[in-house]
């Protein structure tokens, strides 16, 4: 008889936040892909708030696994990504054990 271990997923969290510049803005689906390409985690998500106000920007949101190593080198991939798409980004690490 074979018994398998089942394997209990970790908790999303947020590592990212970030808002773009003025008039630019980037879609679910394409941000999706460029998170999973960047963290290299299948299971990320992302998120997007819009301003309180017309004028404020959106704020979004890159979620993974609790305990995902290597966010300095993830950090440098995402922003190639969102370069190399020629998306100006104000971001912000905010998972408190992510250095």
């Amino acid at each position: 008889m074979e018994t398998r271990k089942k394997t209990v997923a970790k908790p999303l969290i947020p590592m990212f936040r970030f808002t773009l510049g003025n008039g630019q803005s980037i879609g679910p689906k394409a941000l999706q892909s460029l998170w999973v390409q960047a963290c290299h985690q299948p299971e990320a998500t992302v998120g997007c708030v819009p301003g309180a106000r017309v004028d404020d920007k959106a704020t979004y949101s890159l979620y993974a696994p609790q305990g995902l190593d290597g966010l300095a080198e993830i950090e440098m991939r995402l922003r190639a990504l969102l370069n190399e798409r020629s998306l100006r980004v104000s971001l912000l690490c905010v998972h408190a054990g992510a250095r």
